[in-house]
């Protein structure tokens, strides 16, 4: 028996509880692993919560991300005792996750801990983290460089947009980060955003082409802020696009696209190649100053998660958050 959230679906309805789970529910897998720390994305919100169809089958241990010790192997890849990460795959979906404190995965689809950062630290990244760094490595292969001028963040104070704002400073590019809660402005600013703009700026439905402002943008929002992001973007600019906090659709045109030869790069974290995966992780251990979690990051216990993923659903949670699975 292990300790896990699991969401079940029956005649009693869709639930999510923490509890004493047998070890029978973890699927086929080929390494087995002793979860120290996983975190609540905006998709563990929605599986939890059941705002939307996340998850594919039950019961499910939801988590996306999960960071631990090898506790045995069939793999010739890991070793019992190594430190091993894992984002996206399915996990959480189709396959039981990392908010427990026991899963069985397959081994490829995990990679080696970086050395630049404790377990803690690589979850407080977690897959908003990676995804962020996934999102810079496309405007940075599409020619955008700190000189060709700002580039705009939407969702900034949501985990994508809070790393993404650091990395891109880091980097030496001008943020304009976009947000509905521009209370948390010195928040952005000491991550780095210049400038600070209110996303009704941008949510409502707008014109096919509007004045250029971007050299390039990081969406995690979609629907009508992605539209209106296209519209504004400089001759040649590029949006990133990775998330649908607005919504699915795209009420666009073509216009920017073969007007001002902007590019709209879909960013998948989830089954991203792994070499892709190592690229994005090094480039993450190269940038991100430690001193930074501090700002960016809340700590939960296991129990206390399924109230914070409800937290976090109703746009009242910053940053990162990370779940100590152990209490």
């Amino acid at each position: 028996m292990f300790n896990a959230m699991l969401i079940e679906k029956d005649d009693q309805g869709y639930r999510t509880t923490v509890k004493k789970v047998n070890e029978a529910v973890l699927p086929e897998g080929d390494v087995t692993v002793k979860v120290l720390y996983s975190t609540l994305n905006y998709k563990d919100a929605l599986a939890i919560t059941g705002k939307a169809p996340v998850v594919r089958s039950f019961p499910m241990v939801p988590g996306i991300d999960l960071v631990g010790i090898v506790e045995s192997s069939d793999s010739d890849k890991f070793s019992v005792g190594d430190t091993v990460l894992l984002n996206g795959f399915g996990v959480g979906e189709v396959h039981c996750g990392g908010l427990a404190t026991k899963a069985r995965l397959k081994s490829d689809w995990l990679i080696a801990l970086p050395s630049a950062f404790t377990p803690r630290q690589a979850m407080a990244i977690g897959t908003a983290g990676y995804t962020a760094m996934l999102c810079v490595i496309a405007l940075e292969k599409n020619g955008v460089t700190p000189d060709k001028g700002d580039i705009l963040v939407t969702g900034a104070n949501g985990g994508v947009g809070s790393f993404a704002i650091a990395i891109l400073a880091k980097l030496g590019y001008s943020v304009v980060a976009s947000t509905g809660r521009v209370d948390e402005s010195d928040y952005l600013k000491k991550l780095g955003a210049s400038e600070i703009i209110d996303r009704a700026m941008l949510s409502e439905p707008g014109r096919p082409l509007a004045k250029e402002r971007w050299a390039g943008a990081v969406d995690s929002v979609g629907s009508h802020t992605l539209a209106n992001v296209c519209a504004s973007l400089r001759y040649g600019g590029t949006v990133a696009a990775c998330g649908l906090a607005q919504g699915m659709e795209l009420p666009a045109s073509v216009a920017p696209f073969i007007l001002r030869g902007v590019t709209l790069a879909g960013i998948d974290s989830v089954m991203r190649p792994l070499a892709d995966r190592v690229e994005a992780w090094q480039r993450l251990a190269d940038i991100i100053d430690p001193s930074l979690f501090a700002d960016i990051v809340n700590e939960v216990s296991l129990t206390e998660a399924v109230d914070v993923a409800n937290q976090l659903m109703e746009g009242k949670v910053r940053g990162r958050v990370v779940v100590d699975v152990n209490r």
